[in-house]
């Protein structure tokens, strides 16, 4: 028997494709199923210096250009349910170099706008130690008008938010009470970083709610989450204002806190990461999960042998963070922001867009870019908006936002 035939044989044992498996259902015009068994042996595989986390992956018998044009990459069936039976994907905003849509997605429900903020720390927009980041919004309603093109660029205007006082290099933001709460990373070494309740409407006022750890300035606040029943804020720290040259070198290690907004308690809920990223709850409140960007190292560049990963925790009955297990490994890049749908599918910003993973973390989908999204979040049902640095995108699919995501 030849290693082909071989091959054939052993496939076969695996039972029907992905492809046969969908062929009974219509497949959306702007989708297409990924066949992982056609690339489970490559007839040739790249050493590490030319192909890492850097790059992205091109199945065989596909390209850059095809995988482009249908953006929603189907892995398993079930990502069916996600995006329904149109789904679509606009670029509505893009800048040339400056990194305007990068992190702090969010969604008021009161204005139905959509709020993200700039990169900090980007070397082509000069933020960090002497620029903040700003935060900006768009209007959804003006988003859904251009939903029937591929690129609308310039066609929804995007507004600077005059935050007062300013909300200094926000990254991270979530709802809260009506207000949203926006992780500032910080400014040199007096602007220690913060939590900052910001009202979404003028006149955008703010306040700090949080800034030190008993005296100690934290290293650079990433993201934040509201746990759906005992309502606490739970928030990473990272070393990135660090690596980005905007803060001075760290003086706690990286790690998960909690903070009970009535008596102001704060306290470590987990650590022994190398970069906690992004943070987020299952919509049942029963999980945590947690984002390690570790492999990112900044302007210091890439370290492949650290982590690219998402774990998942059991939230105990008293909210401490328990039972941690590797819940996906991800390339290209890096798992940034996460939230879940009511499903409780697990979708995180990556390398080549936007991945989603079901309950058990099995990789079910993608909706893809070819570039990197460092988050993106769910306006109530069907629609969402990705941020990916240059490019802004809006997204229409099936899928509805879990209450954590949307509600608080």
């Amino acid at each position: 028997m030849t290693a082909a035939s071989v091959l054939v044989a052993g496939l076969a044992l695996l039972g029907p494709s992905l492809l046969s498996r969908v062929e009974g259902s219509e497949l959306p015009a702007q989708a297409q199923v990924i066949n992982q068994r056609a690339f489970n042996v490559l007839n040739t595989t790249q050493p590490p210096a030319e192909f890492n986390a850097d790059n992205i992956f091109v199945p065989p018998g596909h390209s850059e250009d095809s995988l482009t044009k249908r953006p929603f990459h189907v892995y398993d069936d079930e990502f069916l349910k996600v995006i329904g039976s149109n789904p679509t994907l606009t670029r509505i905003a893009h800048s040339p170099k400056d990194p305007l849509f990068h992190e702090a997605v969010v969604w008021s429900r009161e204005t139905d706008e959509m709020f993200f903020v700039q990169n900090a720390g980007a070397k082509n927009s000069s933020t960090g130690l002497h620029k903040s980041a700003i935060i900006e919004k768009i209007s959804l309603k003006d988003a859904a008008t251009v939903s029937n093109k591929s690129d609308a660029s310039g066609l929804v205007k995007v507004t600077t938010v005059p935050s007062s006082p300013m909300v200094i290099n926000p990254n991270g933001a979530t709802n809260y009470r009506g207000e949203i709460i926006f992780t500032g990373e910080g400014q040199g070494n007096d602007t220690p970083p913060a939590l900052w309740l910001m009202n979404p409407q003028k006149p955008y006022n703010t306040t700090v709610i949080l800034n030190n750890y008993f005296g100690r300035q934290f290293n650079s606040l990433n993201d934040v989450s509201i746990h759906p029943k005992n309502k606490d804020i739970y928030f990473t720290d990272t070393i990135y204002g660090y690596v980005q040259d905007f803060r001075p070198a760290p003086g706690l290690q990286d790690q998960v806190y909690r903070l009970n907004p009535d008596t102001g308690a704060v306290t470590v809920v987990a650590d022994r990461f190398d970069h906690p990223n992004g943070f987020t709850f299952s919509p049942d409140g029963e999980y945590a999960y947690v984002t390690d960007t570790g492999i990112n190292y900044g302007f210091y560049g890439m370290n492949y042998t650290t982590a690219a990963s998402i774990y998942r925790f059991d939230v105990k009955k008293d909210g401490t963070l328990d039972n941690r297990k590797v819940f996906a490994f991800v390339s290209p890049g890096a798992p940034d922001g996460i939230h879940c749908d009511s499903q409780g599918n697990v979708y995180a910003g990556c390398g080549d867009g936007v991945q989603v993973w079901n309950p058990s973390g099995k990789l079910i989908g993608k909706i893809y870019l070819g570039a990197t999204s460092a988050n993106f979040n769910f306006a109530g049902k069907g629609r969402m908006v990705i941020c990916a640095e240059t490019d802004l995108y809006y997204v229409t699919l099936a899928a509805e936002g879990s209450f954590v995501e949307s509600e608080m």
